[in-house]
């Protein structure tokens, strides 16, 4: 809720999950121990969500066990039975530990439901970061972060500190991995300083998409409708006016709204000569696309935004959706929260091989 002073803050009392879940963007630590068919840094295209039960003095109530925090496969669509295995042993050379029906596991009848929604946050908490430490010019590897319960509601309830993650810069470490591999306290000092630095320049930048058409007749009702999937994460502005009836006043508005927000993307739907597009990005830096609205009708249309000037560098897209989602893409390489919408889509149609 809050922090209330340099070593302690104020949050929401949970009941604890017995689970740790790690998110894995490239194979390291144990993951690499138990497939060691793969090289360390294996790169995963989509990303991996692993479940540990969370043990102490290596046992799981009255089930003695060799190691503490074992690795548990558990398909929560369809199994009712959790494996454990030992998870820093190869995989495919290792007999389960034990199977165990989901009431010797769950302390609640209705805990298997919170398993869907678990990864679904962890993922979407991890691509959230890793576009945050990409901005940074660093790499986000993997992650581990626990839940709990309140009020019925599910929450993500850990701190998510340099203890929590692996993040390599210049092909280092710069997280707890260097006190695990020995370094020398004022190596793991100086790294950690380094971490608090950087994180601290995480944010959410303030941004625009500017729709701009020619007249009340180009309909925007496409272009809204797309842009309504990702509420609250950037500003939209909707100019209506000419570039060739109204010039001034169109440079004067265009002016304005970048001098506001400068981190924009603009969308033009043009009618007619549609030469709006390329106008707008001779007279900016910032990127512009352009849509021609009666590309159907009028195909020759399409060389007013393609056959442009030096020094007016604009892009043609001819669907409106995919104008929105190029738009979102761009902004999306300094926007953490609008990367993390994006490759969620992306990372479903990934395969990892």
């Amino acid at each position: 809720e809050e922090q209330n002073s340099m070593t302690s803050f104020v949050a929401k009392k949970c009941d604890m999950l017995p689970y740790e879940v790690v998110v894995r963007r490239e194979a390291h630590g144990s993951y690499v121990k138990r497939n060691p068919h793969l090289k360390k840094r294996h790169l995963f295209p989509q990303i991996l969500v692993e479940f540990f039960l969370k043990t102490s003095n290596r046992a799981w109530r009255h089930y003695p066990l060799p190691c503490d925090d074992p690795l548990m496969m558990y398909d929560y669509d369809a199994d009712t039975t959790i494996t454990l295995y030992h998870p820093s042993q190869p995989i495919y050379d290792q007999k389960p530990l034990f199977s165990l029906d989901e009431s010797e596991v769950f302390a609640h009848e209705d805990e298997g439901k919170h398993f869907y929604a678990m990864e679904h946050i962890a993922r979407k908490v991890f691509l959230i970061l890793e576009k945050a430490w990409q901005i940074e010019g660093a790499t986000l590897v993997d992650m581990k972060v626990e839940f709990g319960c309140t009020e019925g509601a599910l929450l993500l309830a850990d701190v998510i500190d340099n203890d929590s993650w692996r993040v390599i810069e210049h092909s280092a470490y710069i997280d707890k991995q260097l006190y695990r591999d020995g370094e020398t306290l004022e190596a793991v000092f100086e790294s950690y300083a380094r971490v608090a630095q950087m994180t601290r320049n995480f944010r959410i930048p303030r941004q625009q998409i500017i729709l701009w058409r020619g007249s009340p007749r180009d309909d925007f009702q496409k272009f809204i409708n797309a842009l309504g999937r990702f509420p609250d994460l950037f500003s939209v502005a909707v100019v209506t006016c000419s570039t060739h009836k109204e010039p001034e006043r169109a440079v004067r508005a265009f002016s304005q709204l970048i001098h506001d927000i400068p981190d924009a993307v603009v969308i033009a739907y043009i009618g007619k000569s549609n030469g709006a597009g390329p106008t707008l990005s001779a007279l900016s830096t910032i990127p512009v696309i352009t849509v021609p609205a009666n590309l159907q009708e009028f195909k020759e249309d399409l060389w007013s935004s393609v056959r442009t000037p030096r020094d007016a560098p604009v892009m043609t897209i001819l669907e409106p959706e995919n104008a929105v989602l190029a738009a979102l893409q761009i902004l999306s390489a300094r926007n953490p929260h609008i990367y993390a919408h994006l490759r969620e889509d992306v990372e479903t149609r990934r395969v990892n091989i």
